[in-house]
């Protein structure tokens, strides 16, 4: 598969070089003349120009690429490759730096088909490398959702019950389950809860404590209020 990853920072770098170690055709835009260099000499594609330009993203076919990233720092710059490349056909991957981008891209940005917030990826990260315990965050959904992993521990509630025992608030819904040591899958109903047994939940900020509260005890760790 071919891609436009449009900014040679560090999320479009990295972006770049685990495509290509996938071995799908890349081509990088970039507005830094050493920076564009660097990936020529490291063998990439490169296109040298302003990625919020129509004329700089168009010097390639854009009707034969099958996904276009705005992976810069500018917002701006950004939003308008993802516009350009949707109207070619392609899938569209918009970087958001912060939170109150949020409102924003709801409102004019309905057309790209994922938006990424590399500031919340991190503190999700460092959470749970801080935190570490029972209870992992996986990622923020949205503003209000939390994609979680909890682990079934000898102090669990649940443990020694079926997971069609386990009743969740109502705001939250259990994905997949896993047994010790197992891969994660779909849930089964008969299935027993017994420690390190893991659990993936999605639930919003508001019901995150009773859900840890539930499956993995009154552990020390607190979810933070508001997600990360």
């Amino acid at each position: 598969m071919k891609f436009v990853i449009v900014g040679a920072g560090r999320v479009g770098t990295r972006t770049a070089r685990v495509l290509r170690e996938e071995d799908h055709e890349v081509v990088i835009v970039e507005s830094d003349v050493t920076k564009a260099e660097r990936f020529r000499e490291a063998g990439f594609d490169v296109i040298e120009g302003d990625g919020s330009e129509e004329s700089t993203l168009l010097s390639r076919d854009l009707d034969s690429v099958d996904g276009i990233a705005g992976l810069t720092g500018d917002f701006a710059t950004n939003i308008i490759a993802c516009m350009v490349g949707k109207r070619h056909g392609c899938r569209t991957v918009l970087r958001a730096e912060s939170d109150e981008r949020e409102y924003v891209v709801g409102k004019y940005a309905g057309d790209v088909d994922e938006v990424i917030y590399p500031e919340r990826l991190g503190a999700i990260a460092a959470k749970n490398a801080l935190v570490g315990g029972s209870v992992r965050a996986v990622a923020d959904i949205a503003r209000n959702l939390q994609l979680v992993e909890l682990t079934i521990t000898s102090g669990s509630p649940m443990r020694g019950y079926s997971l069609s025992e386990l009743e969740l608030p109502a705001d939250s819904r259990l994905l997949a389950f896993g047994k010790e040591g197992g891969q994660l899958g779909l849930p089964d109903a008969d299935a027993s809860l017994e420690s390190g047994d893991r659990l993936i939940v999605i639930a919003d900020f508001s019901v995150l404590r009773e859900v840890e509260q539930i499956i993995a005890g009154d552990t020390s760790r607190a979810l933070a209020d508001g997600g990360v």
